[in-house]
């Protein structure tokens, strides 16, 4: 953004960037239970409070304002660039000065495109294991139990990655801790439902990080 543009404030910005967003996971994630809208609607909510600082109020900025100016007194805290706070604390500001080119924000990029690939590719083999009311366990619940809980820790460090605020930094680990507690549910769940075959399948498959090498085989 040069001088003339304003950075903040464009709401209809926050808008659009929200809407993307939510209806692009929502397109691959296709919520049906409650449980599926309360993992949905979190996640959405971390979206909007992102999009909110980083076009509407920098509230953060606003927060850090003192230490900022006195830390880095040539910076102006109220550019687009100043809320990349990772390339202004670490340094990280890329080809030409640009954070948009730094190492931590094209990294963003990979856990971006990866949790959506992942959240893709689960829900495909999530919805026919649930046509033919089967266990899902192959594609990427072959390497671990709930890889659509995965995918979205992956979306949000991505965003984190480009855009760190306050809020998204607290929201971070409430929603890892949640996350937890609903694959415990769901895994209650599927142990009630499908007995031995859950057991068995948990035994040789990861609950969040997936094994080196081969999937472990079970008699």
């Amino acid at each position: 953004m040069n001088d003339s543009t304003p950075a903040y404030g464009l709401w209809s910005l926050v808008l659009l960037n929200s809407a993307i967003f939510i209806m692009f996971a929502f397109s691959f994630f296709k919520p049906q239970t409650a449980r599926d809208w309360r993992t949905f609607g979190a996640f959405a909510a971390f979206v909007v409070a992102l999009f909110v600082e980083m076009y509407g109020f920098p509230l953060t900025i606003y927060l850090l304002s003192g230490w900022l100016q006195t830390r880095y007194p040539g910076l102006d805290i109220l550019s687009h660039d100043a809320g990349h706070l990772w390339a202004t604390l670490l340094g990280d500001k890329g080809f030409g000065g640009d954070p948009h080119s730094g190492v931590l924000h094209l990294l963003s990029y990979a856990f971006l495109g990866g949790g959506f690939w992942l959240l893709s590719s689960a829900w495909n083999v999530l919805y026919h294991a649930q046509r033919r009311q089967t266990l899902a366990v192959s594609g990427p619940y072959e390497r671990i139990r709930h890889p659509q809980y995965v995918a979205f820790v992956l979306i949000l460090f991505g965003f984190l990655l480009q855009w760190p605020t306050v809020l998204t930094l607290l929201m971070f680990p409430v929603l890892l801790v949640m996350y937890g507690r609903l694959a415990v549910t769901e895994e209650s769940e599927m142990r009630a439902r499908f007995g031995a075959e859950f057991e068995r399948y948990a035994a040789r498959t990861p609950r969040f990080v997936p094994r080196i090498g081969r999937p472990r085989e079970t008699a």
